[in-house]
């Protein structure tokens, strides 16, 4: 199986699958960063505000081309 093969939103769900060969290798460490410098407090908010901001943009319709 090549990286080109691999979803990694669905196929990783339980763990890397690709291991050292994983092509977002680069994002272990910036995201191990965040969480062990950033309180769960914080991250919540963080959720809330992006989750407030979701719900205040306008809806984004999608005509499909066959209509």
């Amino acid at each position: 199986m090549t990286n080109t093969e691999i979803n990694c939103a669905v196929d990783c769900v339980d763990g890397c699958i690709l291991g050292d060969r994983c092509p977002n290798q680069e994002y272990v460490e910036e995201a191990s960063q965040f969480i062990n410098e950033t309180s769960l407090d914080k991250m919540l908010e963080i959720a809330e505000i992006a989750r407030r901001k979701k719900l205040t943009e306008p809806p984004k319709w999608v005509i499909p081309d066959d209509f």
